[in-house]
């Protein structure tokens, strides 16, 4: 088996082996600024840990494990046009640095390239693998699009949210690593638990990042504090305050998530009915339970209980995380 720090290295390697085209320069340089500006490259990472799972050949899944690398890089470019942010990973977006046309043929430029880094597998496993890449793909374009949509409607339920933030972030986690799994040579039962596991582990991962955007310290959060509350995004935290507030405080809160404005007021004052509500604690219990149903899933696989350490310390890592 090998260790988180070995896959850093190997994914680092990869990318450094296969550099970009440097014509036109306009094109490219921005996709290698995006990987490099500090990305955790978990989602690569998840496909090296899903083939070594089964005792695959890690060698087979690096540069699949970059076509999921460059897929997710692909779309938090296009995601940061449409959020109009102005950080990512505490450094300028690319839009902001190198401007919004070239952020989106440089986006485009990136997802043809994931597909490419697909190539190299044997035709049975290429055509199963580019048709759960290109159903992710969909699913994460759907998931943004309800992203996009809840932004002006008030009422967004639970069950609402938790398609769209499955769609959104989750899915493409639950194929890094059954991709991975595909590679190793995994039953297709197997492959489809850890599949669950990703979707389970992408759903917490994401109410940790919904509650890290309020909760989260400045220090490390690597973009700007409250972002989904000046966009007025209807994350949990939303959701489960409308549910938990009176007349009194529900009119309030929705004062606020209809006002396109970047006054702090409008921060400091969600902020503080989000504490008074409870909804930070409340949403802490959900993440937990979340990471508890992914590891019900991680149980169910036959393999030695010592080759699903490194999932499950990861899973802890990544829900304790402060940014």
């Amino acid at each position: 088996m090998y260790s988180f720090d070995k896959f850093h290295e190997l994914i680092a390697e990869t990318i450094d082996k296969n550099p970009f085209s440097k014509n036109p320069e306009k094109l490219y340089e921005p996709m290698d600024y995006i990987l490099n500006i500090g990305g955790k490259r978990i989602r690569p990472i998840l496909t090296l840990l899903g083939t070594d799972l089964f005792d695959g050949e890690v060698e087979k899944a690096l540069k699949p494990s970059l076509a999921i690398e460059f897929f997710h890089n692909f779309s938090l470019m296009h995601d940061d046009i449409m959020d109009n942010a102005s950080l990512r990973r505490s450094k300028p977006t690319v839009h902001e640095k190198f401007g919004l046309n070239t952020a989106i043929l440089s986006g485009d430029a990136m997802l043809v390239k994931a597909y490419q880094y697909l190539e190299d597998l044997e035709p049975e496993l290429f055509k199963s693998s580019t048709k759960l890449f290109s159903k992710t793909a969909l699913e994460v374009c759907e998931g943004q699009q309800l992203d996009v949509n809840y932004e002006t409607k008030l009422n967004v339920s639970y069950e609402d949210y938790i398609k769209m933030i499955s769609l959104k972030t989750s899915v493409l986690l639950g194929c890094a690593l059954k991709l991975g799994a595909m590679i190793g040579n995994a039953s297709e039962e197997d492959s489809d638990k850890l599949y669950q596991y990703g979707l389970n582990l992408g759903i917490a991962y994401q109410l940790k990042d919904d509650y890290l955007d309020v909760f989260g310290s400045l220090e490390h959060l690597g973009k700007k504090h409250a972002g989904d509350i000046f966009e007025n995004k209807k994350t949990i935290l939303y959701i489960s305050a409308l549910e938990a507030a009176n007349e009194e405080e529900k009119e309030e809160l929705l004062y606020w998530y209809s006002s396109n404005t970047d006054n702090i007021d409008k921060v400091y004052a969600v902020e503080k009915l989000f504490r008074k509500l409870n909804v930070n604690r409340k949403l802490s219990t959900l993440i937990r339970e979340y990471t508890n149903k992914a590891h019900s899933y991680l149980d169910q696989i036959d393999v030695p209980e010592e080759r699903k350490s490194y999932l499950r310390e990861l899973s802890e890592v990544l829900i304790d995380r402060q940014g």
